[in-house]
């Protein structure tokens, strides 16, 4: 059996990093996504200890440069791409942002920068892999979401989430909610299927380790979504606990 390869975008810490511990942990090779090459030969390295196939990648979602680079080095050493986990995001208001940043005092640019990451650095990357995710018998694209996107749960006054009144964040997450959606129209019928998952609040630097639950148990979320068989669901959003309310 050919061994499989998968790119983790924001690999070098928190969720992503392990994401591709539990993806290298299974045998497939992962390819450690991260903006600094120390950070990211780091995480690689660390991955290798334990017995798992790891290469770093430079990979700034941002820069439409390093994107077609990682494109063009993953073709030539690969020639195919099996797993995409679009994980790098970022939040500008931090963890207590709720209450410095209300939607009336949010300024447009802390929204733009949001987006600049989370749905047009998806978009880029997303497009740049497509054709090598298409040489794949069974190409799988997981979007890193979160229950913050969900309009059906923050327009619900009962919701866990209603309070956590983000706006970059939460609506940054509800367009990649989208994109997911529209790519996974795009490419109902071929081998590739495109997902949306949840991994839950989990302690990272994103939030300055606030959340209630572990990155190694959110990337299991994201995990599974990455190797789901063949019949599995496309155009879905689905954390631990199921499908999350669009």
């Amino acid at each position: 059996m050919t061994t499989q390869i998968a790119l983790i975008t924001g690999a070098n810490k928190g969720i992503g990093f392990e994401t591709a511990r539990i993806l290298g942990g299974d045998g497939i090779t992962v390819l450690v996504g991260a903006r600094s090459a120390g950070r990211g030969e780091r995480a690689a390295a660390a991955l290798r200890a334990e017995g798992i196939d790891a290469r770093f990648v430079r990979l700034d979602v941002t820069d439409a440069g390093t994107v077609e680079s990682a494109a063009e080095w993953i073709d030539a050493e690969f020639g195919r791409l099996d797993i995409l986990v679009n994980n790098a995001g970022i939040t500008t208001t931090g963890a207590a942002g709720n209450g410095l940043y209300p939607p009336s005092r949010t300024a447009p640019d802390l929204v733009r920068t949001a987006f600049e990451t989370n749905v047009f650095g998806v978009v880029a990357v997303t497009n740049a892999m497509l054709p090598l995710l298409r040489r794949s018998p069974a190409g799988r694209i997981v979007n890193v979401s979160s229950e913050l996107g969900s309009l059906g749960l923050h327009s619900d006054p009962s919701s866990s989430v209603h309070a956590v009144n983000l706006l970059p964040y939460n609506a940054s997450k509800s367009a990649l909610n989208a994109v997911t959606v529209a790519y996974a129209k795009e490419l109902a019928g071929t081998s590739v299927t495109v997902n949306a998952a949840a991994p839950g609040y989990c302690a990272t630097d994103l939030n300055e380790h606030a959340g209630h639950r572990t990155a190694a148990q959110g990337a299991s979320v994201i995990a599974g979504v990455a190797v789901l068989g063949d019949g599995g669901p496309t155009g879905a959003y689905v954390s631990e606990d199921g499908p999350v309310p669009w």
